[in-house]
């Protein structure tokens, strides 16, 4: 060991050594020549050294003075490459100001050369900025504007470069299989020219990229090259990975490895001050400890943990703590705080998640987002949802308690509308445009109590169902055993009468309005994102595979309306399939409007039934794949909101091979002619 360090101590001072002598001979060389543009060209091969060694100060002394002499003689070149350094000192520096205006500099001056090139490298950098500092959209397309450029010239350093940012970008709006296409193209390239930080950079992000798509077998296998390729100067990158290969080693249930993993990343991160990997540290060994049943270290850990996340404002590494404090106060009985901790975990969740769509929607503008490449992906669940402990029954107390707060919303709801529709009667005997709308309300109030009447009896048996359940525990009617037996029976019912409220309220609230909706333009891809992540873990449960063949495109009508349209045909969708079934999204432009469909391989409907589907007096309904119960309301709220938009539902389906809904409405405002 000692000679194999005094070898490579021997080689680093022999490459100093050489670096040393060609700086020298450089300055001498610059020293002597004449002011022309040789000597511009000696100075660039001087600064450029200066750069590798990082000695910026020396570096923008001699850029200083190459573009002084530029600029006397008219020498664009000398000034494109002069400011391209400079910009790249400052990149170095983290003075992102500064770099940009270098930037855009060089890029003025690469262009009036012609130097193509010139122009990718600097908007690779740029790219890499604008990434650092979340605006994935522009740097999405200067990255991908240089890549062409490139490849062809096969300047792998700059491809290594490009490819890496574009991983990156992908990574942060949670594309995760863009971002593992590229990083795979990054570590081929590195490999090629032998970028050992390189390679170890991209074997680390691929790693966390299957970790995050569940294949944990594979990200160890990558976590562990890494570790293999470490040497001693590497100790903040071993820092980073144990904890992260210890949590993996815990996915595949091999408790010994990932224990030393984990114990290793803490001590280490603890002598470092590294606050995040020390909290990532702490997460994994709350959960190897939770796997042990050692709940009084788990709960110290996680506790430290809580407050670390807190403190960094780290929403990712928060998220899993708060799962981890459901997972550990249910499996101690303690229940109320579970129920505490799932609460905070769904908003934080929901949070997320609408900060992702935005930064999906930026990056779908861009041309690689609508390459067939990229056109279907496949929404991948968040890993290890927390399931709550079958005797949980504070979490349903909570529930029954939402669903009474949402009926006496319905209720002033109900009596509202009623209240407006005597008010119109009265005063419909002005004129006849009057008469016309009190006869409207009438209708809409007669088809509202019919639905009332419909779902009271449905309704009244879910809660009175829950109700009894809990009575009987709370009474010792029922051992907890025998409880935690029906609880999938009481679920489907909390589920059942939680759909039923939330239908009825929405069309209540439609009929309410006038039924005046607001259009406005707006993008359907966003809506279709935020109703995928509504139905992600569902999807998870019953193994159906998710597909968005969604674009951006922009739909003329209500907003709020078209949202829970979107929400019913999709859930639906998840309703009547099973495992190994396909749901896709999709839209497209259909002679000047928009044709939006939802299909899926599911157990399709018949010719008679379809013809049931969208009338509200039929009050048609089936039971799903998993014996779900429905209300029979969905497809009529869908088929009165969509025509209120002007635009029309309608059915294909095959019993035994599937569905698919479309929808069509306008583009843009329709004006009456």
């Amino acid at each position: 060991m000692k000679q194999l360090i005094t070898y490579a101590a021997c080689l680093l001072s022999l490459l100093t050594f050489a670096q040393n002598a060609k700086i020298d001979s450089l300055t001498v060389r610059l020293a002597y020549q004449n002011q022309d543009s040789t000597k511009i060209e000696t100075s660039l091969l001087l600064i450029n050294e200066f750069y590798l060694i990082k000695d910026y100060e020396k570096a923008l002394l001699f850029i200083d003075q190459t573009t002084e002499l530029s600029k006397t003689l008219n020498n664009n070149r000398g000034l494109a490459e002069s400011n391209y350094l400079k910009a790249l000192i400052y990149s170095e520096k983290d003075e992102n100001a500064n770099a940009i205006n270098n930037f855009n500099a060089a890029k003025t001056y690469f262009q009036q050369i012609r130097d193509t090139l010139g122009i990718a490298k600097v908007n690779n950098n740029l790219g890499l900025i604008d990434i650092k500092r979340g605006n994935y959209e522009k740097g999405l397309q200067n990255s991908l504007s240089a890549i062409s450029i490139f490849e062809k010239r096969g300047l792998n350093t700059e491809l290594s470069k490009a490819y890496n940012n574009l991983a990156e970008a992908y990574f942060n709006t949670s594309n995760f299989d863009k971002a593992l296409e590229y990083n795979r193209k990054a570590l081929i390239v590195r490999e090629e020219i032998e970028d050992k930080q390189g390679i170890k950079q991209s074997l680390k992000n691929i790693g966390i990229l299957y970790a995050l798509k569940n294949e944990h077998r594979r990200a160890i296998d990558n976590f562990e090259r890494v570790l293999v390729l470490l040497d001693s100067e590497d100790k903040d990158l071993r820092g980073e990975i144990t904890p992260i290969l210890g949590a993996e080693y815990l996915e595949v249930s091999q408790l010994d490895k990932a224990g030393r993993y984990i114990a290793e990343g803490l001590r280490f991160n603890r002598r470092q001050k590294n606050d995040l990997g020390v909290l990532i540290s702490l997460n994994a060994a709350g959960d190897l400890n939770i796997r042990r049943k050692k709940v009084k270290l788990a709960l110290t850990q996680l506790n430290e943990a809580y407050n670390i996340a807190n403190k960094l404002n780290h929403k990712t590494h928060l998220l899993k703590n708060l799962k981890l404090h459901v997972k550990l106060d249910s499996s101690r009985g303690f229940y109320q705080n579970a129920f505490f901790w799932q609460n905070k975990y769904y908003d934080l969740k929901t949070e997320i998640d609408k900060e992702t769509v935005a930064k999906q929607l930026a990056i779908n503008n861009k041309p690689e987002a609508n390459t067939s490449s990229s056109k279907t992906s496949i929404i991948i669940p968040e890993t290890a949802e927390p399931k709550p402990s079958k005797s949980n029954t504070l979490l349903i107390y909570g529930l029954i308690a939402g669903l009474i707060f949402t009926i006496a919303l319905l209720t002033f709801s109900y009596l509202k509308g009623s209240k407006d529709g005597k008010s119109v009667k009265e005063l419909s005997s002005s004129n006849t445009k009057l008469l016309a709308q009190n006869q409207q309300l009438e209708e809409v109030n007669q088809v509202k109590d019919k639905l009332f009447s419909i779902v009271s009896h449905d309704l009244k048996d879910s809660i009175s169902s829950i109700k009894a359940f809990l009575d009987l525990l709370k009474d010792d009617g029922i051992t907890k055993e025998e409880f935690n037996q029906l609880i999938p029976e009481l679920s489907e019912n909390a589920n059942n009468a939680s759909s039923l409220l939330f239908n009825l309220l929405n069309w209540s609230k439609s009929q309410m309005q006038n039924l005046e909706p607001k259009p406005e333009l707006f993008n359907i891809q966003e809506v279709f994102h935020i109703k995928m992540s509504l139905v992600e873990k569902k999807v998870e449960d019953k193994g159906i595979l998710l597909i968005d063949e969604s674009k951006r495109d922009f739909v003329y009508a209500d907003r709020s309306m078209l949202e829970i349209v979107i929400q019913n045909l999709i859930t639906n969708a998840v309703k009547f399939t099973g495992k190994g079934d396909v749901i896709t999204v999709s839209n497209q432009d259909y002679n000047g409007k928009v044709l939006i469909s939802v299909e899926d391989t599911g157990i399709g409907i018949s010719e008679e039934n379809i013809k049931k589907l969208f009338n509200a007096k039929k009050n048609f309904t089936t039971i799903g794949t998993e014996n779900e119960k429905g209300t029979g309301l969905g497809l009529t709220i869908c088929k009165d909101l969509v025509e209120l938009n002007k635009g029309r539902i309608w059915v294909e389906s095959t019993p035994n091979i599937g569905s698919k809904f479309f929808i069509e409405l306008p583009k843009a405002a329709l004006t009456n002619v």
